[in-house]
């Protein structure tokens, strides 16, 4: 069975950088054709999709976060992991890891539970 589980920080200083690590299990993040996205929800609004890193090792990122946002990935213990440079109160949003067959929305269909991080000093 395929499960995401989100690790990290609920509480974030702004201007400091938050990670987050997504560990998987019941499937290799190496297995072909999948990609591992993120996507946050802030209060009220909508879903953001912030990125992605596939199968093969690329990473694709929102063009609005490209400049604050890094995903890397380590193998070895099946995991990849969100880093978001310089956040600000804005970026306080649950934030979520899944699987899908590509870069973004499309076909996302295991997700994990979701993690609130809030950004305050």
């Amino acid at each position: 069975q395929v499960q995401l589980q989100e690790s990290g920080p609920g509480l974030v200083r702004p201007s400091q950088t938050l990670s987050l690590t997504c560990i998987v299990s019941g499937v290799s993040i190496t297995t072909n054709n999948y990609y591992w996205n993120w996507i946050r929800q802030p209060p009220g609004k909508g879903l953001e999709w912030m990125g992605a890193i596939a199968y093969g090792g690329s990473t694709y990122y929102s063009p609005s976060l490209k400049s604050r946002t890094s995903i890397s990935r380590d193998t070895s213990r099946n995991q990849f992991t969100l880093q978001l440079r310089s956040v600000t109160p804005e970026d306080t949003a649950v934030y979520y890891c899944c699987r899908g067959e590509g870069a973004g929305y499309y076909g996302l269909d295991y997700w994990g539970q979701g993690t609130q991080v809030t950004v305050s000093s």
